[in-house]
């Protein structure tokens, strides 16, 4: 499975980077307002940063405005992904970006319809809203699995990126169902490697090479 980032935060995406635990980032307006940098500039220094897509989203909502607006338009297509909402207009964006050779993130995703139209439509990547889908007394992760299984009975190249990631259980089940990538934010991604059973064992294998009275190098 690989990991996206979801955030506009150059620091928190340097510091997974150098863990080895970055394979691409989302990004949207609404994330990098918060880090009150200009959207061009933040989309430009994190593709400068890593060697994966990051996909940043289209703020249009026709296709005549929409078909080639957004920070990454006319940049490098092998890194830069454009991002559509699965609406109608986002489809016929996706049907003309993807022929002409540029790699789509369809994100606003919330059935597996949608999913099913945006493969057809040739999307590089469709983006469930697991977390949003909870909100309103929806199962998420039964999407994630339709989706799986219709790409899976017509392979469909589409990815799936599963995203609106909120804890680390959406982490792990979407990666037992089978999505292709999960979107999280930093915080998430940290906090897949903590357990409290691992704490204490550390506690006690320091506490028990102490009392052999040699130093921790």
């Amino acid at each position: 499975m690989k990991f996206f980032v979801d955030t506009a935060d150059v620091a928190a995406i340097a510091e997974l980077n150098d863990l080895g635990m970055v394979d691409g980032v989302t990004t949207n307006p609404s994330l990098i307002m918060k880090s009150g940098r200009d959207i061009t500039e933040v989309t430009k220094e994190i593709a400068a940063m890593i060697d994966g897509p990051v996909s940043a989203e289209v703020v249009a909502l026709d296709l005549g405005r929409d078909g080639r607006r957004g920070p990454q338009a006319g940049a490098d297509r092998a890194q830069h992904r454009h991002q559509g909402a699965a609406h109608r207009d986002g489809l016929k964006a996706c049907r003309q970006l993807s022929s002409e050779g540029y790699m789509v993130n369809v994100t606003l995703c919330f059935s597996a319809n949608q999913a099913l139209l945006a493969a057809k439509a040739g999307a590089s990547f469709i983006s469930p809203f697991i977390g949003r889908l909870d909100d309103i007394n929806l199962d998420g992760m039964q999407v994630i699995a339709d989706i799986r299984q219709i790409y899976d009975n017509y392979d469909f190249d589409t990815e799936i990126l599963a995203a609106s990631i909120r804890s680390v259980n959406h982490a792990s089940e979407a990666a037992r169902i089978g999505a292709d990538i999960m979107t999280a934010p930093p915080d998430v991604i940290r906090k897949m490697a903590e357990h409290p059973l691992t704490d204490r064992g550390l506690e006690t294998f320091l506490k028990d090479w102490e009392k052999t009275g040699q130093k921790i190098l």
